[in-house]
């Protein structure tokens, strides 16, 4: 699949899974939580209106927390800890 083929896709699968949900809490990960990651620090985790969590890692196989920038102009980056 071409690049853009690729985006295409995955911009349609996470409407579908994302859209529309509203984020219910925010926190960080808990340290068992990192520690079945594998990981040694903390990230923040979205939880949604229907149990569904989103949180960032600093690569698409799950190599360690990662850092979510925002737009807010208080709020540019939400750090790992």
């Amino acid at each position: 699949m071409h690049e853009e083929e690729s985006k295409k896709h995955w911009e349609l699968y996470v409407t579908k899974a994302l859209v529309g949900k509203k984020i219910v809490a925010a926190r960080y990960l808990n340290d068992d939580e990192v520690e079945s990651l594998g990981w040694y620090k903390s990230t923040i985790v979205l939880l949604l209106d229907d149990g569904t969590y989103v949180y960032p890692s600093r690569d698409d196989e799950g190599n360690g927390a990662g850092a979510l920038f925002t737009s807010h102009a208080d709020l540019p980056v939400i750090p790992v800890i």
